[in-house]
């Protein structure tokens, strides 16, 4: 299927479930965290809730619900998801290939912190491809499902929106990215979506096309 006249003249790529399958090893680190300081989640609903949300977005959260989530839960948080990221890992399978076969410009945009994305890149040997094009949620004021951050992403590589597209694994992400004005397919290829209606979470969401293997990037 034809989205575009002519290809994009950008791709803003979500980093979490896009380029790396961290998104179980994400639930799983917040949901051991979490119980730490006494608060009670599950993997699967860390699923639901936060996917492709922002630290601010877990703070805020508890506190509509009247839980404070104690100063040292961020720290604790990332120093037990890098430590995971580290030994664990992996990238989406066929995405370096996707990136080395690519002719126009792209770049990742995340809700993830800058030091956690660039550890996934380190880790996962993606960082040739991606080097200093990333932009983060703490770059902006609002954060996913907001436009901020793509609008932000688009400006710095001298994209018009109109001609951007976004690849994103959740709803939130999807949301930002039809928000600013994007072209936005879906990815249903990472672990978290196993047992999960992936294609209709995100096309309710929004996405203009959802794919689940990146062999079939271009593929209609």
């Amino acid at each position: 299927m034809d989205y575009f006249q002519s290809k994009p003249d950008l791709i803003i790529f979500d980093c979490d479930g896009v380029l790396v399958d961290s998104e179980l090893l994400s639930c799983q680190c917040l949901s051991e965290v979490l119980a730490e300081f006494g608060i009670a989640l599950t993997q699967t609903q860390a699923l639901e809730l936060f996917l492709g949300r922002s630290t601010k977005a877990i703070e805020q959260h508890y506190r509509d619900l009247g839980q404070v989530v104690p100063d040292g839960f961020l720290p604790r948080l990332k120093s037990h998801v890098l430590a995971t990221f580290a030994g664990s890992l992996r990238p989406i399978p066929g995405i370096a290939a996707i990136m080395s076969d690519l002719r126009m410009p792209f770049c990742v945009g995340s809700s993830s912190d800058i030091d956690r994305v660039s550890l996934s890149l380190d880790v996962t040997d993606l960082r040739a491809h991606v080097g200093e094009r990333i932009y983060t949620a703490q770059m902006v004021r609002h954060g996913k499902p907001a436009p901020d951050l793509f609008l932000l992403a688009a400006e710095k590589m001298g994209a018009q929106p109109a001609r951007t597209l976004v690849i994103e694994d959740s709803a939130s992400g999807v949301q930002a990215g039809k928000a600013a004005g994007m072209t936005v397919w879906g990815f249903v290829g990472g672990s978290h979506y196993r047992g999960r209606d992936g294609r209709a979470i995100l096309s309710e969401a929004g996405a203009d096309r959802v794919f689940a293997r990146m062999s079939d990037f271009w593929e209609a």
